[in-house]
């Protein structure tokens, strides 16, 4: 039969967890209460069977005692030293906390009410701003896991999702945020001159149709269709730095085509990837020409 390094026989001491497990639930539930609710249950459970482990493996029936005590003693003191071990604060100061906790309640039960920050204070026998530090240093004190649920129920949100500021972009989000704009002011730049002034004139300065027909000699027409053309262009050469090159393509055929493709590699083309990342979509030099116009 396989031996433990103790000398215990490995396959009797198995027995002996598989059998107490449900010792392990038993004493959770027992020293849960005495815990706030964020300690993980989960984690105590784990604690608890490691301790179940070792009191299996330690337990020396010749002594006389029965292995359920003996387990159970293993077992709650391993759940301790786990909750200590996770603990940041000092044992003076939880000492101190849970003085407060029954001090509060006792006058909440004897006022019928939650007791003033001076009263409660007063009956612990310190100062408001010693209690408030008091407690400051309790919650910081308190560590989380980002997946804890802040409820009972599985739908309930997690710490993770509260702590998340919806309104600031990931990381990747920003980077990807910041390429698109380097390539839009490239695109920009490299767009036919009247289309050029369009866009930075409409976009960029507010100008109107009319405005802008006036500054460049043409109707307001011609200025819509400058636009539409150069919207295109835009989406297309911005667009082509996203597909990648293939290898063995074919070049482009007809007059149109090799200007798209010639637009497209000239914005690849214009700035290196640092540059890019650095850039305003609202940094286009072109946009000091429209105001000199007018």
């Amino acid at each position: 039969m396989a031996k433990s390094t103790k000398g215990v026989p490995v396959a009797p001491a198995m027995a002996q967890v598989e059998e107490h497990l449900a010792l392990v639930e038993q004493i959770v539930v027992q020293v849960a209460v005495n815990y706030p609710r964020h300690v993980d249950r989960s984690e105590l459970v784990r604690a608890g069977v490691l301790g179940l482990v070792e009191a299996a493996r330690r337990f020396d029936s010749s002594l006389g005692v029965p292995f359920d005590r003996f387990a159970a003693r293993r077992i709650r003191g391993a759940i301790l030293d786990a909750v200590r071990a996770a603990d940041w604060a000092p044992r003076s100061v939880r000492a101190l906390s849970r003085r407060a906790d029954a001090t509060e309640q006792e006058l909440a039960s004897r006022l019928g009410r939650l007791p003033s920050a001076e009263e409660l204070a007063s009956a612990v026998g310190c100062s408001r701003e010693e209690l408030a530090k008091l407690r400051d240093r309790v919650f910081r004190a308190v560590v989380l896991a980002l997946d804890y649920q802040l409820g009972a129920d599985r739908d309930d949100l997690s710490l993770g999702e509260v702590l998340h500021d919806r309104t600031v972009p990931e990381p990747s989000e920003e980077l990807e945020g910041r390429e698109m704009r380097g390539y839009l002011r490239d695109a920009v730049e490299l767009l036919p001159e009247r289309h050029r002034l369009v866009i930075v004139g409409y976009f960029l300065e507010g100008r109107t149709s009319e405005e802008l027909a006036r500054l460049l000699s043409v109707t307001e027409s011609r200025i819509s269709q400058l636009r539409s053309e150069a919207l295109i262009m835009l989406r297309e050469g911005i667009e082509s730095q996203y597909g990648g090159a293939e290898e063995g393509r074919d070049e482009p055929a007809g007059r149109v085509a090799r200007r798209k493709a010639g637009y497209a590699s000239a914005i690849g083309e214009r700035s290196n990837w640092k540059q890019r990342l650095t850039a305003d979509a609202e940094d286009v030099p072109v946009a000091g020409r429209v105001r000199a116009l007018a």
